[in-house]
Parts: structure tokens; C-alpha cells; sequence
């Protein structure tokens, strides 16, 4: 537990973090003590192995016929989550680290102000993950009467306990999303989250989990879990474009001491004012080429950067790059990440930013309405495409080569727009 509104309790200067949670907040409640007194559950607080028994609690029986067993282990020092930084995002790897092969997996409570930064700053950190790490918060904490800690943490617990998830993910208002797709929507509301781009990985109802097995990202290589630490996000800055903004602010930005990366938040499809020859430009290509790394994202939640209009073309032929759909929490912590990898250059930081690592972006292979050349086409795809042609134009002959040469019948299949033949 590193803090948080889950864990608060009421003060003369307002909600404030309150030790003892476990005790406090899930021991009196029947949803999460059976009142089985089970034994505690040993973990290790630190890289010299020191290990503490900790209160272990379990629940009652799920609807899947299992119980989960649980503790709680709370941070020295309980954070607001506004005052989280990489230094904090290190201490929550480290714990998973050292307690890996004690629990089958994590539930980390969090402060919902950074916690879509925390969520994609862990998905890079750790490597090669082979169990569900959740993290939840909540919109009021546990303590109150109107509260939905209770359904967040029980759902994560509910979630972990039973599914082989390996990501790093992100519980609220019954949805599990990828934890480096989501984003926060609202400061009050209980659907806090959502996660513009990717669907859910999972939804609660009143009836099962569902779990949406074919997006679940899942490792390609055999390796065993390990951690990248070292992000300093001292080194990346986020800049939003807006309407009049100056080139002498963007460059004022880009030449700050130590700057390596800045996530550039531009209008729609990711354009920026200017032209090819227009000092704004100049500014972002002249960085470039002192070897920072610009990745162009959109300021929407919803959609993508792609060089479908003139002003994101030219920010790419500056050296920017098109950031796609990943979104800004994202981008900043995966540029971070990526920076602090051994022997980075920016050229190779550059092109594995447009690539996806962790499922936190989707690659396509084209422009939006742009049609595919012959090259990128299989045959079956090349001769749906021709035949489609050939009957626009109402050349019979034509019609009749195709149908001769192919032997599969592609009259009712669709092409890569959706558009059958007929």
C-alpha cells in the first residue's frame, strides 16, 4: 500500500493518509474476512532480506468455489499520489521483486491523481511479467459510509486471485484495463478511468468476470522477471501545443539543462502550427539534431498521430516522432524508460518509441484512407481488390479473368475497407 485516498481518514486539515488499514479498514468487513484466522504470510521489506510475518486475512467463499488469501504490506512513508515520483515508482518494483516468488500476484493501492503515470511507468519497469499486478485507488476512501473502495479493492483482489493476467493493469468501476492504456476522465465521478483506445481486459457483472482472453498481453520470450529502475523523469518533459503558443517557448523547453525527451501534445491527428520552412519547425528539427527525442502524441483521447494532413507530415520530416495512439502518461514514462536503458541512443530510442513493447500502442501499416500498394497485398487480398475494380469499371472481361484465375469464390468477401465485389 503506498497511500492514497483508499487508506484515508478524516483530519481538521482534511482527508489525510492513516496507517493500519488491514485492521481498520478490511478485518471489521465481512467481503474480505471469513473470519477464518488464517496464518500470517511472511515478506521480505528490503535487498538485505529482512522478512516480517504479516496479518494475513482470506475471503469468503467466490463464485469461482476459491478463496483468496491476502496481506497487506504499507509503505514507511504513505503518499499523497500528486508527490509520487520515479523514486516511488522504484520502491513499488522493488517489492514486487523481492516478494515475486512468495505471492501469486500484487495489488497495489494508489492515489488515482498519478496513478495512470504509475501504471505505465511499472508496465515498462518490469520485465517480462508473469503474474497479475493490479493497481486500484478509489474516489473516497474505504472509511466513508458512500465509498467505492470497497468494489475497486475486492474487484482487483477477486481479479488477481483467480485469473493468470500478466500485465501490469488498472482496476475501476468493475473494468480492468492495460494499465499503460488508461487515463484519467474525471476527478469526481466513480468511472474515474477509461481507456480511450484499447478496450477492457476484463468486466465485472452481477454474474461472472469476463475476461477478454484474446487481448491479454502475454510475453513472446522465455526470461526470467526482472526490473528497470533507473527512470528519471527529470530528463523528459511534456509540452501541449495551443493556438498562438510560440517558437521561443517550445525552444525554451527543448534547451532546458539535462533534457533528453518531450512528449509533444498537438491537435487532432498531430498537427502543430507552422510550415516546412516556419521557425517552429526549426525549433523542434535544430533539437533533433542535438539529440533529443520528440514524440508527436495527440492532445485527443481518442485516436491517433499519423501523417494524414501536412502539419504532422512535416513534424516528421523534422525528426519527430508520430507518437500513434499512445497516449501521454504513456509516452512520457516509456521515453523515460527507454532513455535509462544501457547504451540508449536517440536514434534507437526514436524508433522504439513507434514501437509497440508492451501492448501500449497499436502499429498499423498504413495511413488512415490510404489505399495499400500491390506490395503490401496477399494474393487472395490482391485479387479481391482487382475483381472489386473490375466490376466498378463494368469490364465483364476482366470480371472473367479474375474468377477463371482464383480458385476460392471472393465474390461475398470483404476487402481491407470492409467493401465486398458486388
Amino acid at each position: 500500500m503506498t497511500g492514497g485516498t483508499i487508506c484515508m481518514q478524516r483530519s481538521e486539515d482534511g482527508f489525510i493518509p492513516a496507517r493500519g488499514f488491514l485492521n481498520s479498514g478490511l478485518e471489521p468487513r465481512p467481503s474480505f474476512n471469513d473470519n477464518s484466522h488464517p496464518a500470517p504470510l511472511e515478506a521480505v521489506l528490503d535487498d538485505d532480506n529482512k522478512r516480517e510475518a504479516l496479518q494475513s486475512l482470506r475471503t469468503p467463499i467466490s463464485a469461482y468455489n476459491r478463496r483468496i488469501r491476502y496481506s497487506v504490506l504499507e509503505f514507511d512513508e504513505l503518499l499523497d499520489s500528486s508527490s509520487i515520483d520515479s523514486v516511488g515508482w522504484s520502491q513499488i518494483a522493488r517489492t514486487i521483486q523481492r516478494n515475486y516468488q512468495l505471492f501469486d500476484g500484487f495489488v497495489v493501492l494508489h492515489g488515482t491523481d498519478s496513478l495512470a503515470y504509475t501504471c505505465s511507468a511499472l508496465s515498462f519497469m518490469l520485465q517480462n511479467l508473469g503474474k497479475p499486478v493490479i493497481l486500484t485507488g478509489s474516489q473516497a476512501p474505504m472509511l466513508e459510509l458512500q465509498n467505492d473502495a470497497t468494489d475497486n479493492l475486492l474487484g482487483s483482489l477477486v481479479i488477481a486471485g483467480h485469473f493468470m493476467i500478466p500485465e501490469v493493469c488498472l482496476f475501476f468501476n468493475y473494468k480492468l484495463f492495460r494499465g499503460n492504456r488508461a487515463t484519467k476522465i474525471s476527478a469526481s465521478d466513480f468511472a474515474a478511468f477509461s481507456s480511450p483506445n484499447f478496450p477492457p481486459l476484463a468486466t465485472i457483472t452481477s454474474l461472472r468476470t469476463n475476461v477478454q482472453w484474446n487481448i491479454v498481453y502475454r510475453p513472446t520470450q522465455m526470461n526470467p522477471f526482472s526490473i528497470q529502475t533507473n527512470l528519471d523523469t527529470a530528463h523528459v518533459a511534456c509540452l501541449r501545443i495551443f493556438p498562438g503558443i510560440k517558437p521561443e517557448m517550445v525552444d525554451a523547453v527543448l534547451k532546458l539543462e539535462g533534457l533528453k525527451g518531450l512528449v509533444l501534445e498537438t491537435f487532432g491527428a498531430g498537427n502543430a502550427p507552422g510550415g516546412p520552412d516556419s521557425a517552429m519547425t526549426k525549433v523542434l528539427a535544430d533539437a533533433v539534431k542535438r539529440g533529443i527525442v520528440i514524440v508527436n502524441v495527440s492532445q485527443c483521447l481518442h485516436g491517433s498521430v499519423s501523417p494524414l494532413y501536412a502539419p504532422a507530415t512535416v513534424l516528421g520530416r523534422a525528426g519527430v516522432v508520430l507518437g500513434k495512439d499512445i497516449n501521454s502518461e504513456a509516452a512520457l514514462t516509456k521515453l523515460a524508460y527507454l532513455l535509462a536503458l544501457p547504451d540508449a541512443s536517440p536514434e534507437e530510442v526514436g524508433k522504439r518509441m513507434s514501437v509497440d513493447i508492451r501492448g501500449e500502442l497499436t502499429e498499423s501499416s498504413r495511413t488512415h484512407f490510404q489505399h495499400p500498394n500491390s506490395e503490401q497485398l496477399s494474393p487472395k487480398v490482391a485479387t479481391l481488390t482487382a475483381l472489386g475494380y473490375a466490376i466498378a469499371e463494368g469490364d465483364l472481361g476482366a470480371v472473367k479473368e479474375v474468377m477463371e484465375r482464383e480458385p476460392e469464390w471472393v465474390l461475398n468477401d470483404a476487402d481491407y475497407s470492409g467493401n465486398t465485389p458486388v
